[in-house]
């Protein structure tokens, strides 16, 4: 089974993660904001990776950024040396008025392109800069090419759930496993 856990305390905050890519798509996630922990328990749901995270901390965006550099670290830590998998994954997920796409590379060379069309500040009660620096961060600790468009939307909930869900699909598919490969999938022969 492909499970990994990571603790990660500063001092700013304390985070725990565990994730199971070849999970249920379960979920327990404990931030302290409430609209995170929405999406994270989509992104569990619809990426059937389970999820067991919390964070605690001094400010806000602390919270975001630490969480997701521990989700990011786990789901990385899980994946290895990304042996047999798919290694990309796509979807255009569509959430009422909204419609995303995200692509997803799980080559280990980070690179993020993130436009969610947000008209206001705030979904919720996150701001939405947090909303894009928490899938910055993620992208980066997990090692992967991740880019994520909202196409049309009129609302800024609907559009961040969206692309949350299609991120999740997306990683779902890069990081299932591919019968026909055997080792690395790349050209070069390493990831």
């Amino acid at each position: 089974m492909r499970i990994a856990e990571v603790c990660r305390k500063t001092k700013e905050t304390e985070v725990k993660v565990k994730v199971n890519l070849d999970g249920e798509g379960k979920s327990t996630i404990t931030s302290g904001i409430p609209f995170l922990d929405h999406m994270l328990t989509s992104f569990a749901t619809h990426s059937l990776i389970d999820i067991e995270a919390s964070v605690k901390g001094d400010l806000v965006h602390h919270c975001v950024e630490d969480l997701a550099i521990g989700l990011g670290e786990a789901l990385n830590k899980a994946l290895d040396a990304r042996l047999g998998i798919t290694r990309f994954g796509n979807a255009f997920t569509p959430m009422d008025c909204s419609l995303a796409i995200v692509a997803v590379d799980l080559i280990k060379r980070p690179y993020f392109k993130i436009d969610l069309k947000f008209r206001g500040k705030k979904v919720e009660e996150m701001q939405t800069e947090d909303i894009n620096h928490f899938y910055e961060s993620l992208t980066n600790s997990l090692q992967a090419n991740i880019h994520m468009l909202v196409m049309y939307g009129s609302n800024d909930h609907h559009k961040a759930e969206a692309a949350t869900k299609a991120l999740a699909l997306s990683l779902r598919q890069a990081i299932t496993f591919d019968s026909r490969r055997k080792g690395v999938p790349s050209s070069k022969g390493v990831i």
